[in-house]
């Protein structure tokens, strides 16, 4: 039994090690993770087996992005950790040691030659990073260039301001798109293949230890023996140091309590302390276990905790027709906000919890930000799940996967399944509602607020429901609803593709309106042999269109969207002289030339040609700059012999076309 909770524990730790180390996510709080892996540490000593894929053995974890790989010089090694102050003073004893804030954000190796910023690479696995050199050079405070002439290499942590990290969220219409830490951002940050966006993010560093330094002849840097004259030295160097203090052993605990009272005011984020030994060589001595060197220990923060009362559990369906518990308690004081919600994560944890409501629970935020549920003391165990989904009102059931049970909905039309639908709907092509990201549309439409098109425009009968959502607040609201009355003036070709008819691309809905005068009525009144006759439009995509608007109950949706909505009409481009007069082109695969596959329609438009989102022996040419590429449309164009030419040999057509024009 031991070995197999052990191999449980193994494949869990290592999981949520993936998401934080590679993904930059978050499957379980600090809280969660360390109690697990405590549990597995106690089982390796209390067998003495310890096995290969041990999180216990291991830093990190191999990296999968496109930026180039590094192996760092030296191996960058996680501390051993505890959350006791006499602990910490115990271990320093009557040595000094330098106690700093433990920062939670991305660590960076900076290296220096000649003066010169010449690699940033991230921590990665311990073993081999990933290099940001370009990224590290837009930090807001990284000098590119620094005094010493010598070699340096130094470690840092990336971190974004909690004040910074509010502001990039306050710009973010959806409050769902909003990001969830200062720390996931960070990571994202930093990893960016466009320093652009890491410029924009306002990354600071703040360097907390001197891995080495030499001078141009090769010798070592001497530091009198002082890991406080290196951070004096790496001040000098225009380097922002972590804040840290001289003490004993003593003196520890005074220093914890007076860190622990601060934090609550940092701008920056940290999950606990460091403590490292003032003398270099005594450290050094000491060496390191696999994992851990001994020249410095972690004093992690005890999560502050508060008792309440559960009020309520909210079931929320999703896209996959799972239904989510959410906890809905008395609002308490945590980390210095009022939380009333956290999530139950799935019906294995609130039968573990023997949830019910009444109960009274404690309640905690992990990386003093996720609220979470980590005791019940009443246990009632009377809380059960919902037999009909709050969506839809149709059955449920409890599904088993890997040991957890969910709640799912049974309904295969339920509305909260058919998430894409409205995510098409109201997207910057079709009606362009801002604001309402997938997670949003999700949330909204399992608490019943969305079933169908119409709904959309009614969200004022939820305000309040809406407003005691997290994330929502006054001013999210009434830009929420800004955007809806926006989005009630459009054209008919943004209708017609936020309609979701299969087949249909923005261009076809564009070529059909044009074809039947932007005429609502012509299109649903058209025979397929008419549809035909559309540019673009051949047998299967003609009996798409018929059936849909044939259909009893997408009409009868659709009858009741058009009251809301102010239609306006396509101002018509195709001129006499047009360029492209007369001629259909089909665009697919990535392009160089213009930013985006709108963009190069718009300068079709302009010369008046029709763009179509299929091949057909009405199509001109194909514009693909991969003329290889096996592609369906490739395919299809040489069946029927459509020239495929890329951007360079279209522009040419398309200058000459101009040319021939103005000589008419």
């Amino acid at each position: 039994m031991q070995i197999e909770r052990m191999k449980e524990l193994v494949e869990i730790l290592n999981r949520a090690s993936k998401a934080y180390y590679q993904d930059g996510d978050e499957i379980m709080s600090n809280l969660e993770y360390d109690k697990l892996y405590d549990e597995l540490q106690g089982l390796e000593r209390e067998t003495g087996i310890v096995l290969s894929a041990s999180p216990t053995e291991r830093v990190g974890y191999e990296l999968l992005s496109e930026l180039p790989k590094v192996r760092h010089l030296s191996p960058m090694l996680s501390l051993d950790k505890t959350k006791s102050p006499e602990a910490l003073a115990e271990w320093l004893g009557d040595r000094e040691g330098l106690l700093s804030w433990k920062l939670d954000g991305l660590t960076i190796v900076l290296n220096y030659e000649g003066g010169e910023l010449v690699r940033g690479v991230t921590r990665g696995n311990g073993e081999i990073g990933e290099l940001v050199t370009q990224n590290v050079r837009v930090f807001d405070n990284v000098p590119t260039r620094i005094p010493f002439s010598g070699s340096l290499v130094l470690r840092g942590e990336a971190l974004i301001r909690y004040s910074d990290f509010e502001r990039i969220n306050d710009g973010i219409l959806d409050a769902e798109a909003r990001y969830k830490n200062p720390r996931n951002l960070c990571a994202g940050s930093v990893r960016q293949l466009d320093p652009g966006i890491t410029k924009e993010r306002h990354v600071k560093l703040l360097a907390f230890s001197l891995v080495s330094a030499k001078e141009e002849d090769g010798s070592p840097v001497d530091f009198q023996n002082s890991r406080r004259r290196q951070f004096e030295f790496l001040r000098e160097q225009g380097f922002s140091v972590v804040e840290y203090r001289l003490l004993r052993g003593e003196e520890v605990p005074a220093a914890v309590k007076d860190f622990s009272e601060r934090v609550k005011d940092n701008d920056f984020p940290s999950d606990g302390l460091v403590l490292l030994l003032e003398d270099i060589a005594y450290g050094e001595s000491l060496g390191r276990t696999a994992k851990f060197p001994r020249n410095a220990l972690a004093f992690k923060w005890r999560d502050e905790e508060a008792e309440t009362v559960l009020r309520e559990v909210e079931w929320s369906p999703s896209r996959t027709g799972l239904i989510n518990p959410v906890a809905i308690f008395d609002p308490v004081e945590l980390e210095g906000t009022t939380v009333s919600r956290a999530s139950l994560h799935n019906l294995s944890f609130c039968e573990e919890l023997s949830l019910g409501l009444g109960d009274r629970v404690s309640v905690y935020k992990a990386n003093m930000i996720i609220p979470q549920l980590s005791e019940n003391f009443t246990k009632s165990g009377t809380l059960s799940p919902p037999s009909r989904c709050p969506a839809c009102g149709e059955e449920t059931e409890v599904r088993k996967d890997k040991d957890a049970k969910f709640l799912y909905c049974k309904n295969p039309d339920c509305p909260a399944k058919r998430i894409k639908k409205f995510s098409l709907f109201v997207s910057r092509d079709a009606l362009n509602i801002e604001g309402l990201s997938e997670m949003t549309l999700e949330k909204f439409i399992g608490h019943g607020f969305i079933k169908s098109y119409r709904d959309l425009y009614h969200l004022e009968r939820h305000r309040e429901g809406i407003l005691s959502m997290e994330g929502f607040g006054e001013r999210s609201y009434e830009r929420l609803m800004e955007a809806v009355e926006k989005s009630r003036d459009t054209l008919l070709y943004h209708l017609i593709y936020g309609l979701g008819i299969d087949g249909i691309g923005l261009a076809n809905a564009r070529l059909l309106c044009r074809h039947f005068h932007q005429e609502l009525s012509l299109i649903r009144g058209a025979k397929k042999e008419e549809l035909l006759e559309v540019d673009g439009i051949g047998e299967v995509l003609a009996e798409k269109l018929y059936a849909y608007f044939h259909s009893e109950k997408q009409l009868s949706e659709l009858h009741e969207l058009l009251p809301e909505l102010r239609i306006g009409r396509e101002e018509e481009r195709e001129e006499e002289g047009g360029a492209l007069r007369g001629k259909t082109i089909v665009i697919t695969g990535n392009l160089t030339h213009f930013e985006n596959r709108k963009e190069l329609e718009e300068e079709i438009l302009r010369a008046g040609g029709k763009c179509s989102g299929s091949v057909s022996k009405k199509t001109s040419y194909l514009v693909n700059n991969d003329s290889s590429s096996q592609s369906g449309k490739n395919k299809k164009a040489k069946e029927l012999g459509i020239p495929i030419v890329t951007e360079e040999e279209f522009l040419k057509i398309l200058g000459e076309s101009r040319e021939s024009a103005q000589g008419d």
